[in-house]
């Protein structure tokens, strides 16, 4: 008895794996023989400012003007996006973060004509074993006043504690 449900699971293993080598790629017969492979083009097209974020500004904030971010310091692939929440003195960006690093948000100046911005990750002096992937948080500072027309400028440091 236990060899024909083994002689049956084995017949219903064949039949699975022929099922699927017989789904090949069609192969053109004015080429050189080897499959084709068709893809089509994205329907949406990548925008090179932001490829991974499509909005992270959240409901009833109102982002700055990429006329008045100078976020020309930062990497290359770090999110780029600042709003401003309530009466425009909470200023919102996105973070970058990875393994056991922790992003956070300094002001470094405020004048009447501009915000400079930090964007720290600290990860910690011995850490062990730390994963290798990578977080994008939103972060938040209160600024002295509201940004009105100013211009804010952001720049990036890692810390070790």
């Amino acid at each position: 008895m236990r060899s024909l449900g083994t002689a049956i699971g084995a017949g219903a293993l064949l039949l699975v794996l022929t099922g699927c080598a017989s789904t090949q790629p069609s192969v053109d017969a004015g080429s050189s023989g080897g499959p084709t492979l068709t893809t089509a083009p994205s329907s949406t097209p990548a925008s090179s400012e932001d490829p991974e974020f499509e909005s992270p500004v959240p409901p009833g904030a109102k982002e700055v003007p990429k006329s008045k971010l100078d976020a020309s310091a930062l990497p290359e692939g770090t999110p780029r996006t600042v709003w401003t929440e309530g009466d425009g003195s909470t200023l919102g960006l996105v973070g970058q973060e990875g393994g056991c690093g922790k992003a956070s948000v300094e002001i470094a100046e405020q004048t009447a004509q501009a915000v400079k911005v930090v964007l720290v990750e600290t990860t910690p002096k011995d850490a062990e074993v730390c994963t290798m992937d990578i977080r994008y948080p939103p972060l938040t500072a209160k600024l002295d006043a509201p940004l009105g027309e100013r211009s804010v400028s952001l720049t990036m440091r890692q810390d070790q504690k």
